[in-house]
This record gives structure tokens, sequence and C-alpha cells, in this order.
């Protein structure tokens, strides 16, 4: 295992990595920069909870090894918005009670997006597609779905 200095750009900061190259990105996020939303859940990526942005299409985090990141931006749960001022994905998951555990959240709202960077006004069969290979054991599902298409613009706001 042979250690480099590896440059990453992470939510709009530049950070000096010491690590192997081939070490998983998911791993750099949590353990060097302390970035706790991307979540370990199968190591393939398969489930989706590793989900984060590279140059704003959602990547599974835990098998890119981190020298395929370099010059490009990676952007995790923490850099979509701030407990003040939350991604407008962010609210709407909070809007419509998504989640029990929450442990598959950062996948479905770095997955829900990476689509809305590409297709701002996605059908609810868009959403369906871009979700799918994304795994909430607890059932969640339907209050994700809504959470989505609010973010897509498709439920009004409730009223105030």
């Amino acid at each position: 295992m042979t250690q480099s200095t590896i440059r990453l750009t992470v939510n709009g900061r530049s950070h000096d990595v010491e690590a192997d190259p081939d070490t998983a990105l998911l791993y750099v996020l949590r353990n060097d920069l302390e970035l706790n939303g991307p979540k370990y859940g199968c190591g393939l990526g398969e489930c989706g909870a590793c989900a984060v942005l590279i140059d704003g299409v959602a990547a599974r985090s835990c098998v890119i090894p981190i020298e395929g990141c370099v010059g490009r931006d990676i952007v995790t749960l923490e850099g979509l918005g701030s407990r003040d001022r939350p991604d407008p994905v962010q609210q709407a998951f909070i809007a419509e009670q998504a989640a029990q555990c929450g442990y598959c959240l950062n996948g479905m709202i770095i997955s829900t997006r990476a689509l809305l960077n590409r297709t701002p006004h996605p059908s609810q069969a868009e959403v369906m597609e871009a979700l799918r290979y994304h795994l909430c054991r607890c059932g969640a599902h339907i209050e994700i779905m809504r959470a989505a298409m609010r973010a897509a613009g498709h439920v009004a706001e409730a009223a105030s």
C-alpha cells in the first residue's frame, strides 16, 4: 500500500489527503474529512447510502478510488445546504417527513439533487427511475417519492 498526497475538492474546499490512491472515496470522506452524510451500507455500490455528487452526477463513493476524483468537484450531503439554509431537496424531504431511520436518506437526497440538476421538472416516472436502485429497508418509499416530487415542483408547498 503506497500512500500519496492527493488533493480533493469537497464541498467547495480543497483538501490534501495522505492515502493510497486506490482508497475508496467513502473512507476518505468519513474518516479523514469527518463528513457523515455518506453512509457505509453495502460496500458494493448497490444500496446507494454512500452517494455523493461528482461533477453534479450521483456516484457511489464506496466503489470509487480517490485517484479518479482528482480535479473533480465532489459534493456531499453537508455541501448541499446548511441547517439554516437547506437545499430545496433537503427542505422537501423535511416537509414530507420522508424518513424513518434515515440511513438511506443521504443517497435519496443526493440522487434527487442529481436528477434535478439535469432535469429540473422530472415526471414521476423519471423520479422513480432515478431512485430505483436505492434501498430503504424501512419502507418509507411513498414519503420519499412525495418529497422528490415536491423538490421537483410538482407538489405545492403547504399553506402557512
